[in-house]
C-alpha cells in the first residue's frame, strides 16, 4: 500500500497536464496511467489510446442520435461538403473536439472525394462494375485461373480503400485513416461518434 502511495506521489501534476494535453484523457485516468508506466510519457499515452480504442468498441451498440452538420466550401467557390456527424448527447456535440472534427471530415471529403461512408454503403452495380472491369484486365494479362480471383479481390479490396470515407488516410494527418481520427475523438469525449452521410457538390459534376 505505501508502495502505491509512493508511486503515485512521484507523479507530479505537470506530468499529468502534459499527458491530459497530449490525450484529453480525464486527470485521474493520466495519472493512473503514469503511474502504471512508471512516469513514461509515451508509453501511457499508447496505454490511455488502448483503452479509449476499447471504450469506443463498447460503445459501438449505443444509439448515437445527436450531432452536428459539419460544412466546407473550398476558397475557389466550386466545391463544398455537408458531413451529418453523430453522437450520442447534445453535450459532446456542442464540444470544440466534436465541432472541429466535423469541420475536418468536411474538407477530408471535399479534398479526397470518397464515395461512401464505408464499402456497404457503395451502389451494388458500383461495386460489380468494378470488379467486372478487373476479371477484365486479369484476362487480357493470360493470368491463370487459380489466381485470377485472388488478384481481383485485391484489386477491389484497394478500390474500397481508396473509395470509402473510414478508410481513407486523413488528408491533415495521412499517417491515420478517418476511422483511428474518429475513435480518437470517441475516446476524449467518451462517446460513440459516427458518419450519417455526406454530400459532396462540384461545379460542373452531376451525380
Amino acid at each position: 500500500m505505501k508502495q502505491r502511495e509512493s508511486e503515485a506521489m512521484s507523479i507530479s501534476a505537470k506530468d499529468v497536464k502534459a499527458l491530459r494535453d497530449r490525450t484529453g484523457a480525464g486527470m485521474m485516468d493520466c495519472k493512473k496511467a503514469l503511474t502504471e508506466t512508471n512516469g513514461d510519457l509515451e508509453a501511457a499515452i499508447d496505454l490511455l489510446r488502448a483503452k479509449g480504442a476499447a471504450k469506443a468498441a463498447k460503445r459501438a451498440e449505443k444509439a448515437a442520435n445527436e450531432g452536428t452538420i459539419g460544412h466546407y466550401v473550398h476558397f475557389d467557390n466550386k466545391t463544398a461538403v455537408l458531413v451529418e456527424l453523430n453522437c450520442e448527447t447534445d453535450f459532446v456535440a456542442n464540444t470544440d473536439d466534436f465541432k472541429q472534427l466535423a469541420k475536418d471530415l468536411a474538407l477530408h471529403v471535399a479534398s479526397s472525394a470518397p464515395l461512401a461512408v464505408s464499402p456497404d454503403q457503395i451502389p451494388a452495380e458500383v461495386v460489380q462494375r468494378e470488379r467486372q472491369v478487373y476479371l477484365e484486365q486479369v484476362k487480357e494479362e493470360g493470368k491463370p485461373a487459380e489466381i485470377a480471383e485472388k488478384i481481383v479481390e485485391g484489386k477491389m479490396s484497394k478500390f474500397f480503400k481508396e473509395n470509402t470515407l473510414l478508410a481513407q488516410p486523413f488528408v491533415k494527418d495521412p499517417d491515420k485513416t478517418i476511422e483511428q481520427l474518429i475513435t480518437e475523438v470517441s475516446a476524449k469525449t467518451g462517446e460513440k461518434i459516427e458518419v450519417a452521410r455526406f454530400v459532396r457538390f462540384k461545379v460542373g459534376e452531376r451525380a
